[in-house]
């Protein structure tokens, strides 16, 4: 099995840079930790915590996404529901209530589901958010909970990985190992 170190980062996009900053920085308390710019190109990357960060495209005509609970079915081309972030108790997600409240920002209750209570909002671009802790005394992590009244096959409602699903990987040779710069790199190396 693979070892991954958790989620980078996502990257969505704005059409106005600053109520982001704003709204990630300033009202979440998100430091900035990376803004690269130049003549019709933006990307801003806010930590969330540790490893991961959130990041924003500067696209000046896209626009605002539509207004839409989140978790609910659409139809069409889709591919994107809501992100959610995760806090240390349920009185972070009071305090993040309070910040959005303060600011006259749209915020739900705080919501029990079982295994984590979810405080759900919106950032300035309509990106659905969830803020959300783990309930008390409970690690889905320990002890997966599958439930499924009609699994597909595919799934089999188990856990772990699978072997033999999928072809073994190729080896990439380390003469093919080859990195090649991409935006930003100039930043970081002579």
């Amino acid at each position: 099995m693979y070892e991954y170190t958790g989620i980078h980062h996502t990257a969505f996009a704005t059409r106005d840079i600053q109520a982001t900053v704003r709204f990630w920085r300033d009202l979440l308390g998100m430091r900035l930790v990376y803004a690269y710019g130049k003549t019709g190109y933006r990307q801003y990357f806010f930590e969330v915590s540790g490893d991961a960060r959130i990041s924003f495209f500067e696209w000046p005509e896209v626009d605002r996404l539509p207004m839409r609970r989140h978790g609910d079915p659409v139809k069409g081309p889709f591919g994107f529901d809501h992100i959610a972030i995760g806090v240390e108790n349920d009185n972070k997600l009071w305090d993040i209530m309070g910040r959005l409240d303060g600011a006259d920002l749209p915020c739900s209750d705080v919501i029990d589901h079982g295994y984590f209570h979810s405080l759900y909002s919106y950032d300035p671009n309509g990106i659905p958010i969830e803020f959300t802790c783990t309930a008390p005394g409970l690690n889905m992590l320990d002890r997966p909970d599958l439930r499924d009244d009609q699994p597909e096959d595919s799934i089999l409602m188990q856990a772990a990985p699978v072997p033999g699903r999928w072809p073994k990987p190729e080896v990439i040779p380390p003469e093919d190992r080859i990195i090649v710069p991409g935006e930003g790199s100039e930043h970081f190396h002579d």
